[in-house]
């Protein structure tokens, strides 16, 4: 095999590959005899088939084969024998595979870059650390206590906000009914959300037997298009009210959410609370740490790697687009300086992503099989009913075993480096915790 670098540049490198015809032939006799050996033909024994009749019906078939395992190969070797690493499948271009010549390729290959190693304690971090209050864990009670509590008709009076009326409406559009306009005996929460805007709001004061009109806009994003921006009226007559009962704060609320006695109920709460102030506390600390490595990292990345993560994120830019949802920040920039901007948010990701891999692989971090076991029975929970079928889909496709090793072995890379920066932990409130 003659092998010619023919272009060194950056990251990029490019070889042309020389098999000799004679390697060729040998590699085609070979599988040729050995498919003699098996195949059946009729008016030939086993065994017996001549070498020219197979050739005839299969040495096409075959040459193709070679060739095939003839270029893996080689490429292969060379990427072996020159200790590259590369950043994306190398490209081939057959440039002459004629049969009874030398097969001659070339091979484009970009390659992962020389990564130094940042300086870990040099990195200075502040761990915010937030702790429920008893007035927090008194709101959470308080919200378990209003989501059970039931529905129950009062005396007729003006309706405050919060309470609710059951109330008939027809809705109209120029003075036409609408579908899905209308309705009986609805459960309308004075004030309450999920209605269109202006819809509940004015109830506030309604006593049962009363009838209001109300005007209001149908928001321009409207789930229905032929109603969405339009102006209608509804005439609303309201027929009981009815108020929340809630539950005592006790041992039989507790009861009714799994708990055995409130003692415990408060003690959950205060644990759940914790583990989510934690995981913005992680979120935050990891965030400026990734920003810290960031300035650190200024080697060069593999440019096919940054096109790869910029179409996966510009089609989702351009779904957005699409739908008129792009955010505030991006509202009123032009595609041109959109372009810019998530190829830059897309060489930031590769770039970490490279320097992740290259701490973990420098010190020996690993995602051991029990890890992948867990993260495996952990997905498959979320859907009931379907877990066997969950995990024989991971079974059968490493790649999506691949996504669950992915985080969890940045987490990991992620606690090494914690190790050893300068981490400084700062108490604080919940809400300056959860500030952007």
């Amino acid at each position: 095999m003659n092998v010619t670098e023919v272009s060194n540049e950056g990251l990029k490198r490019a070889y042309t590959i020389v098999v000799p015809a004679t390697e060729i032939a040998a590699q085609k006799s070979k599988r040729l005899a050995a498919l003699a050996k098996d195949i059946k033909i009729p008016g030939f024994r086993p065994g017996k088939v001549p070498a020219s009749v197979v050739q005839q019906r299969y040495g096409q078939a075959v040459m193709g084969e070679v060739l095939e395992a003839s270029v893996q190969e080689a490429s292969g070797k060379v990427v072996a024998d020159r200790n590259l690493r590369p950043a994306v499948q190398p490209k081939i271009e057959l440039v002459n595979f004629a049969d009874g010549a030398d097969l001659e390729f070339r091979m484009d290959v970009e390659v992962l870059p020389d990564i130094p190693m940042p300086d870990f304690a040099g990195i200075s971090l502040t761990r915010l650390k937030a702790t429920p209050t008893e007035e927090d864990i008194n709101k959470a009670l308080e919200n378990i206590q209003r989501r059970q509590a039931t529905l129950e008709e009062t005396e007729a009076r003006p309706a405050q906000k919060g309470e609710v009326l059951v109330a008939d409406f027809v809705g109209t559009i120029d003075g036409g009914a609408f579908q899905g306009g209308s309705g009986n005996d609805m459960p309308i929460e004075v004030g309450g959300q999920g209605f269109i805007p202006g819809f509940s709001e004015p109830l506030e004061g309604m006593s049962p037997g009363e009838t209001r009109v109300v005007d209001v806009t149908f928001p321009p994003e409207y789930g229905a298009k032929d109603l969405a921006g339009k102006a209608a009226q509804f005439t609303i007559t309201a027929k009981a009210l009815k108020t929340y009962a809630k539950p005592a704060l006790d041992d039989e609320l507790a009861k009714k959410v799994g708990m055995d006695t409130m003692e415990k109920l408060r003690e959950a709460v205060m644990l759940s609370m914790q583990n989510e102030y934690d995981q913005q506390s992680r979120m935050r600390v990891k965030r400026a740490l990734l920003d810290a490595l960031a300035e650190r990292a200024s080697f060069e990345v593999p440019e096919a790697m940054v096109e790869s993560e910029f179409g996966t994120i510009w089609e989702r830019v351009e779904a957005d687009m699409k739908a008129d949802k792009l955010d505030g920040d991006d509202a009123g920039k032009d595609e041109a300086t959109l372009r810019a901007d998530y190829r830059a948010i897309a060489e930031r990701r590769i770039r970490l992503g490279l320097l992740l891999n290259e701490i973990g692989r420098t010190n020996n971090i690993t995602v051991a099989n029990d890890e992948i076991s867990r993260a495996m029975y952990a997905e498959a929970q979320k859907y009931p009913g379907q877990e066997k079928m969950v995990l024989e889909f991971f079974q059968k496709n490493p790649g999506a075993i691949e996504n669950l090793r992915s985080p969890i072995f940045e987490e990991k890379v992620v606690d090494f480096m914690l190790e050893l920066a300068k981490v400084e932990e700062k108490v604080v409130t919940a809400e300056e915790l959860a500030a952007v």
